[in-house]
């Protein structure tokens, strides 16, 4: 039929959106007429991956049973070498820039699985091209990223999802219900820890002169960061724990664990936070300083505001190794958090603990689990994995679990607490000491820094503004 047929400049994003579902035309045939199982070329996904290897790898591994794979864009061949190797017809690039150019017709969606520095220049070109995009946690370097990444998926109607996969699991939806229940009364403080950073952090920048692996094009994988040579200190994971690449222990995993609390407890964007950092010490009272590695551990204290009907409330979090307290609640030999961490919630009326990844909700003391009734679920369960929850979204079945609208205000609030985190590391020289003159520093990051949502800066320490926004290399800029 010639309704159905692909218009001269049409491009497949929007063919698919036209003829996507299967009641739209004769294009489709229905899947029993054709075999169980069996999924049409056009009511597949034309996906690109900017990330090939990694953590790319298991967007692709997920994504390749039910869309197609376009094309590959990853700046080290040996990273992306199992993609290579299982998809040698794709086309493969080094710079997003040029797949995009080049396969602006042929891509309806892209996945972003780059370093954090990233994130926002790959995405955003995406979008202006009319791309749905799927990016990993946390979703951009810098807070002033993140609003622009919203309003350009408002202006070009893309479908976004950010790779916080917890978000998509029934154990969140379990939380929020209990929660909202009220069987713990209005929650006033939650505590939420990370074994995070398995990769070193509170180190020296690198000095040594590096050969670069002939795999990589450091070039590229800089993008908008200040040049610098390449140093193995930076790849292939640990570039997490370097302020000019990566957001630490709180960008890496504040996206899924403190993701439970966001919903639960209907937070917004703090307006106050404050830190305390590991100290470094390189010798007898000789204090380090690594202005460009994040510490070895963290403790963030974020204030919200009240909310609906929801009280004021802090929250804790916690990484390098240091947690709460246990409660008195639990059991001496009962286990507080998983692996990764946790989250504890405390009540006008009780406590309770969750994870991520399936743990489930956790009266304290357990033993009232055994009698407890769970509260009767209003929240929409959601079958399948993230990645392809995303993918059907963009076909017009069903909604984005974590899209851009509540992952940009998630994400600020993580970098707004990596603002005080910065700022205590940041020495400044108080008025009328000299260097050799007893304690000739102060830390503003003991400070409590007041932030003002409406104009994105702290109001109370102009040198941490200089955070919210970063420099961008020439040709980067978003």
């Amino acid at each position: 039929m010639s309704s159905n047929k692909k218009k001269k400049g049409q491009s497949r994003r929007e063919f698919v959106k036209a003829t996507g579902m299967a009641a739209a035309g004769f294009i489709i045939v229905p899947r029993h007429v054709l075999g169980r199982g069996y999924q049409p070329p056009s009511d597949k996904l034309s996906v690109a991956f900017i990330g090939a290897g990694g953590r790319g790898a298991s967007h692709w591994n997920t994504l390749k049973k039910n869309e197609n794979i376009a094309a590959f864009c990853d700046v080290d061949d040996a990273r992306a070498k199992d993609a290579y190797e299982e998809f040698p017809k794709v086309p493969r690039f080094k710079d997003y820039r040029k797949m995009l150019a080049t396969m602006e017709k042929s891509i309806d969606a892209v996945v972003v699985a780059t370093p954090d520095h990233t994130h926002a220049v790959a995405a955003m070109a995406a979008i202006k091209t009319g791309k749905h995009v799927y990016v990993e946690k946390p979703l951009t370097h810098s807070i002033w990223e993140a609003r622009e990444l919203l309003k350009a998926a408002k202006e070009h109607k893309v479908v976004t999802q950010m790779g916080n996969q917890g978000s998509s699991m029934d154990c969140i939806r379990d939380t929020q219900e209990w929660i909202q229940s009220g069987i713990i009364g209005g929650v006033t403080k939650v505590h939420v820890w990370t074994n995070r950073p398995v990769w070193p952090q509170g180190v020296p920048t690198p000095t040594e002169k590096v050969q670069v692996p002939p795999t990589l094009d450091w070039d590229l994988w800089q993008g908008p960061a200040a040049t610098r040579d390449y140093h193995p200190a930076y790849l292939p994971f640990k570039w997490r724990g370097w302020w000019e690449y990566g957001t630490g222990a709180f960008g890496d995993m504040g996206c899924h664990l403190v993701d439970p609390a966001y919903r639960a407890l209907k937070l917004t964007t703090p307006t106050s936070v404050e830190a305390s950092c590991t100290t470094v010490w390189v010798g007898d009272f000789v204090e380090a300083n690594f202005p460009d590695s994040c510490p070895p551990s963290s403790l963030v204290k974020m204030q919200f505001p009240a909310r609906e009907d929801m009280p004021a409330c802090e929250l804790w979090w916690y990484d390098g190794g240091i947690r709460p307290m246990r409660p008195e609640e639990l059991g001496p030999n009962e286990d507080f958090g998983s692996w990764d961490g946790g989250v504890l919630f405390e009540g006008s009326k009780g406590k309770m603990m969750c994870g991520i990844f399936g743990e489930k909700a956790t009266l304290l003391p357990t033993k009232l689990m055994k009698d407890a009734k769970a509260p009767k679920p209003w929240l929409q369960r959601v079958k399948g994995e993230h990645q392809q929850i995303w993918a059907e979204a963009c076909k017009g079945n069903g909604e984005a679990t974590s899209p851009f609208e509540y992952a940009v205000p998630l994400t600020e609030t993580l970098l707004i607490g990596n603002l005080a985190v910065r700022c205590y590391d940041y020495k400044k020289l108080l008025p009328g000491k000299t260097p050799d003159s007893w304690a000739p520093y102060e830390y503003p990051g003991r400070l409590r820094l007041e932030w003002d949502s409406e104009n994105v800066r702290v109001t109370n320490y102009e040198e941490a503004n200089r955070f919210v926004k970063r420099e961008y290399r020439e040709g980067w800029k978003i």
